[in-house]
């Protein structure tokens, strides 16, 4: 799997929230995506974790507490309810995926 991590501006970089609150980050890129837009969380010594893919849609496993918006430059991930666990780095990008017949973007 190759990640390809737009130049993006997310706003805010950094936040400090309480649990049970809702937050929302943004992200704006550089150039339009249309809907190719997926969204990843990483945490220390771990690799990123797919949450949502084509901007609105979140990966099998993933707490419904995430979810999705936008198209074109902007988009958003929004977390209702956040939790201690949600922490970390989280990052907009596009994926490319092979396997034997498909190529994922």
């Amino acid at each position: 799997m190759l990640v390809i991590f737009h130049r993006a501006r997310f706003t805010p970089e950094v936040q400090s929230v309480v649990p049970g609150q809702t937050v929302s980050i943004r992200c704006k890129a550089s150039s339009s995506m249309g809907s190719y837009l997926h969204w990843y969380l990483q945490k220390p010594s771990e690799a990123p974790k797919l949450l949502v893919y084509y901007a609105t849609n979140r990966h099998s496993g993933v707490s419904d507490h995430f979810s999705g918006s936008g198209s074109g430059t902007d988009f958003t991930l929004t977390i209702s309810g956040v939790q201690a666990e949600d922490a970390g780095v989280y990052y907009c990008g596009q994926m490319f995926a092979w396997n034997n017949e498909n190529c994922i973007k």
